[in-house]
Formats: structure tokens, C-alpha cells, sequence
């Protein structure tokens, strides 16, 4: 069995480099302009004040967790493409009124944003007109971040020691490979749970995609060996289809997605799941309405799970289930996302208003979910954010509310030289 699988995936690998080999249009992974050839240094940071509290009624008690995020970095280029960065972050918090995963506070429920400090980016890249390599510790953002992403959303940020390629032979074909050492994870490294501070890998990732005009077809294969936790070893083959057929900013959206994924590596499991992913939207006068059915395939025993994912984007923000249950979940979701007005003010208010019905893949309803969020500017560099999350319980977890005021202040200043480009 697992030689006909591993016949059927070198198949799958195949197919998927081959697959674009005839197109032509425009990508929308271009690599980006070539760097300076002077050599440049630039001063970049990232403050983010941020109050999370959570009412959760699996505890006696609300969590009230108050932090500061700065992240600073030095961002250097060399000439003749080559350039790097060395980014530093910290995390301090006023009290320990929640469970941050190393301050042993499990009266409260979780915000897993731990006090603490780190390196969080440091690498070399060298990039030409077709071809890119960055070596590191670096973050890296695949498609929609469904599968890898950098868990943004938390004040430690999720980063990968890696060797990251990217090949674009022409503009409508940009092919990825990634070769992944080590996650550092967004618990820090003074976790509780040793597997939570970071995990070594043994992972490859290849992306390959085509676009055409308003439209990007994407065929992956995603070969995670976790070498600490081998039932966390998978094997996931997929392919991804979103596009636009817009005329004047108004019309349809789509995003069509399908995946397998099977156990891999070490794993002493044996298991073959199923995700899909089905989102149409139309969007009138600069207000976006969405449909959402996504499938993440489970048999009671086992589930698929995205553990390099950045999980906060998906299933809701109440991050119920950030870990599959074991009987597989179905999140049927409507979103309704614009801003206030077209111009002025009210043009820089964006908000979102999201819906989620839970249902168990194999099983009944877990709970449903409403999600809202107010963003706005309010001076250069510096935004807001207001956020809200409540889940009932139906089945699966506990009620639980949420709220988040944020204020966000990002900025960069030149040092010596001049930069022209940013890393993807």
C-alpha cells in the first residue's frame, strides 16, 4: 500500500511542475525588482500595543491579558542582489491575568502571547532577474497562509529556519521550493511544553503557480516531517484555483480548492483525509459579500491538520479549532467585508462582519460563531483596530467571547543609502 502511495505521490510531484509548462500572462508571484547595486542600511520597526480579554465559561475566571510588541530590524543591501535582515522582538505584559503558556496561570483561559524575547528573522538572500534564494531564519507566507503562513495575529511570530528558492522563468510561471529545519513557534521559547517552544523539521514545500489575466491556478505538495512528534509527519497534495471577473471594481470572486493528505515520514498512523475549500463572492460599490464551505476531512479517530498554518485566519477568531477534532469539521461561513464610504474618511474605515456554522465531518453540530472587526488609520504609520469574537457551543468546546483593542505603529527610516525593494 504504501509503495503504490509513494508511486502515486512522485506521480503527483510530476504532475504538478509539469503542469504549467505551456502557459503565458501575468503573475501575481513575480519576483520582486532587482535590488541596488549601492549598498543601503535601513532601520525598520513594528510597536503593537494590544488588550485581549476573553470570557470563556470552561473557567471561573476572564482572562485580561495587556502586552507591547516592538520589533526591530536592520535591513541591509549589499549590491549586486545580495541583501539580508536581522530582526529582533520582544514581548512585555502588565500582569499575568491569563494563560500564556509559560506563565503557569491555567486558572485562566489561553492568550498565547508569552513574555519574552527572541531573534525572530535573520537571513542572506541573493536574488537575479529569475531565480531567488534567501538562507535563515525567515518568514514565509504560501498562498492564503492556509497551510504555511507566520501566524501574524499573535505578538510572537511564527518564523521557519530555512532555505527558501524561488524560480520564475517567465512572468505567468513562479515555481517555490522550501526546505524547512526548524519552526519556531508562536508559544516562545520559555514554554511550558517543550513542543510548543519550537519543533526541528525535516520539511519540503513546493508551490507551483500559473497565472492568467485575473485568474491563478496553484498545484502544491507539501512533505512535513516533524521529527519531534513523528504522528505529526504529513503529506499533503493539492490544487487551487481564485480568480476575479470584475468590471469597474464590481462582480464575481472565486477561490476553489482541493486536497489529500496522508500520514508521511515516521508516522505510525495510517490515514487519508480530504479538504476542500469552495468560496465565491461578489463584490458592489466597494462592499464585498462572501459564501464559505470548508472541509477538513476526519474519521473520529484522526483529523487533517495544518500544524505550519497560520490558524487564527481560519474557522473563526475564537480559535476553537485550531486543532482538528478528531471527527473532521465542516465551517459553512458568510462574510460581508467594505468600508464606510468611497472617499474621505469614512474610505479608510474598513470593517468585517463573518458567520460560522461548525458541524462535525463525522459526527453532529459543534457551535456557530460571529466574528466583527473595525480597522482605521490614525496617523501615518500608525492604525487601530477594534475586534470581536462569540462562540456557542453546540457539542464541541464552550461559550466564549472575545475582545481586542489594538493600536499598531510600523515605520522604517534609511540609515545609509537608498532601498528599492522589500522581501516578499
Amino acid at each position: 500500500m504504501k509503495h503504490t502511495r509513494n508511486r502515486l505521490s512522485m506521480a503527483c510531484l510530476l504532475a504538478i511542475v509539469a503542469m504549467p509548462a505551456w502557459a503565458a500572462g501575468e503573475s501575481a508571484h513575480a519576483l520582486p525588482a532587482t535590488t541596488s547595486a549601492t549598498p543601503s542600511l535601513q532601520l525598520e520597526w513594528d510597536a503593537r500595543l494590544r488588550h485581549e480579554g476573553v470570557d470563556d465559561d470552561a473557567f471561573t475566571r476572564n482572562a485580561s491579558a495587556d502586552t507591547l510588541r516592538l520589533r526591530l530590524g536592520l535591513h541591509a543591501e549589499f549590491g549586486h542582489g545580495w541583501s539580508g535582515l536581522l530582526e529582533g522582538a520582544g514581548v512585555a505584559s502588565v500582569d499575568d491575568r491569563y494563560n500564556s503558556g509559560a506563565n503557569g496561570q491555567s486558572r485562566y483561559p489561553a492568550v498565547t502571547d508569552p513574555k519574552g524575547s527572541e531573534f525572530n528573522q535573520s537571513w542572506v538572500r541573493w536574488q537575479g532577474s529569475q531565480f531567488a534564494a534567501t538562507v535563515g531564519r525567515q518568514r514565509l507566507l504560501v498562498d492564503n497562509q492556509r497551510w504555511i503562513g507566520n501566524s501574524g495575529w499573535r505578538q510572537h511570530e511564527q518564523t521557519f529556519d530555512a532555505v527558501a528558492l524561488q524560480w520564475q522563468p517567465w512572468s505567468a510561471l513562479t515555481v517555490n521550493y522550501d526546505w524547512l529545519d526548524r519552526v519556531h513557534r508562536v508559544a516562545g521559547d520559555d514554554a511550558l511544553n517543550p513542543l510548543a517552544r519550537e519543533r526541528k523539521l525535516n520539511t519540503h514545500l513546493l508551490n507551483v503557480a500559473w497565472t492568467r489575466g485575473t485568474q491563478q491556478f496553484t498545484g502544491y505538495a507539501y512533505l512535513h516531517d516533524d521529527r519531534d512528534v513523528a504522528s505529526a509527519s504529513s503529506a499533503t497534495y493539492g490544487l487551487r484555483w481564485n480568480g476575479k471577473a470584475l468590471r469597474d471594481g464590481n462582480g464575481l470572486g472565486w477561490t476553489v480548492e482541493g486536497a489529500r493528505q496522508y500520514e508521511h515520514a515516521d508516522n505510525p498512523l495510517n490515514f487519508a483525509h480530504s479538504y476542500w475549500l469552495l468560496e465565491p463572492s461578489w463584490t458592489q460599490s466597494g462592499i464585498t459579500a462572501k459564501l464559505g464551505w470548508e472541509h477538513l476531512g476526519g474519521n473520529g479517530l484522526h483529523a487533517l491538520q495544518t500544524p505550519l498554518a497560520t490558524l487564527h485566519a481560519f474557522n473563526g477568531w475564537n480559535d476553537q479549532f485550531n486543532v482538528t477534532p478528531a471527527g473532521g469539521l465542516d465551517d459553512r461561513y458568510v462574510g460581508v467585508n467594505g468600508n464606510f464610504g468611497r472617499a474621505g474618511l469614512a474610505s479608510k474605515l474598513a470593517w468585517t462582519v463573518v458567520w460560522h456554522d461548525y458541524r462535525a465531518d463525522r459526527g453532529g453540530r459543534y457551535g456557530s460563531e460571529w466574528d466583527a472587526s473595525l480597522a482605521f488609520p490614525l496617523a501615518s504609520g500608525l492604525s487601530g483596530l477594534v475586534k470581536l469574537g462569540n462562540y456557542q457551543a453546540d457539542g464541541f468546546g464552550r461559550d466564549s467571547a472575545k475582545v481586542w483593542l489594538q493600536l499598531e505603529w510600523r515605520g522604517q527610516h534609511g540609515l545609509a543609502g537608498a532601498r528599492r525593494d522589500d522581501r516578499r
